[in-house]
């Protein structure tokens, strides 16, 4: 196994690491919560029902791609790793995003006011994983690999 080096990633490479150390951060963060002027509460990530399988997505792929520009003894797919990190980008960052939608929102100005909703730490993870798919589909587009369900054509 060769040492790692970070200096030679490329800058999409190094994007998309960052995103998954800054998604790896936004789980532990306020996900949802409650406010009010007398109390207040939130939760983590980890229990917004399914938005942290998004994040972990994001996570993993930040993860495979270091691990593969380590040299790591990766195990042998039959896909490439523009494939595989846009995938798990893309599908985590959509997770996030419906579960973002999906999650209950409101507030009441009145006697006793109060707001709950969307807190930091989703809007982080977010963010970091829009981004990272960004730079995974310029990843993608720069290794020319195709999409597994192009026809290949049999000469």
């Amino acid at each position: 196994m060769a040492a790692f080096e970070w200096n030679k990633l490329t800058t999409t490479d190094k994007v998309i690491s960052v995103t998954a150390l800054i998604a790896l951060i936004g789980l532990f963060l306020p996900w949802y919560g409650f406010s009010s002027p007398l109390y207040s509460a939130s939760v983590s990530g980890f229990s917004t029902s399914y938005g942290w399988l998004g994040a972990l997505l994001i996570v993993a792929a930040g993860v495979y791609l270091v691990l593969l520009r380590s040299g790591s003894n990766m195990p042998k797919t039959s896909y490439g790793p523009g494939v595989l990190v846009l995938g798990a980008s893309a599908l985590g960052a959509l997770i996030v995003i419906i579960r973002w939608l999906t999650v209950p929102k409101g507030s009441y100005s009145g006697l006793s006011s109060f707001t709950y909703g969307p807190r930091i730490g989703m809007y982080i993870v977010l963010i970091a994983g829009v981004v990272q798919t960004f730079f995974a589909l310029r990843l993608f587009r720069s290794t020319g690999e195709a999409v597994p369900w192009a026809n290949k054509s049999s000469s």
